[in-house]
């Protein structure tokens, strides 16, 4: 499999297939892969983070008002498509050979990698 191809599938399915990217023999050596891996895993593990934080948060907001916890829902929604815009913008950069370091976790991936 070429590199631009096994770098944007490290973001297929996220956690996944960055994780085995990153135990696969061929790839595991290859630098590009291996920074697509961990940047994929990280954003991941952000819109996790950040998706648990804004559901307690909701549930607290719901608490003191309906219409409180709706606008943080909305919120929610909206943070949502972004990462999925993200998330496809990455597989397009990584299939086309560019290598782009998002904000605070791609100095993190490119110091694993």
């Amino acid at each position: 499999m070429d590199t631009n191809v096994a770098s944007a599938l490290c973001y297929l399915l996220g956690l996944i297939t960055g994780i085995i990217f990153l135990v696969l023999a061929p790839y595991n050596q290859n630098k590009a892969v291996r920074f697509h891996a961990f940047q994929s895993i990280f954003l991941n593990i952000a819109l996790i983070a950040v998706s648990i934080g804004l559901a307690i948060f909701s549930v607290m907001m719901h608490a003191i008002s309906f219409w409180l916890g709706s606008m943080i829902n909305l919120l929610h929604l909206v943070l949502n498509l972004g990462f999925f815009a993200v998330w496809l913008y990455m597989m397009w950069k990584a299939y086309n050979n560019e290598r782009v370091a998002l904000p605070v976790i791609g100095p993190l991936a490119e110091k694993q990698a």
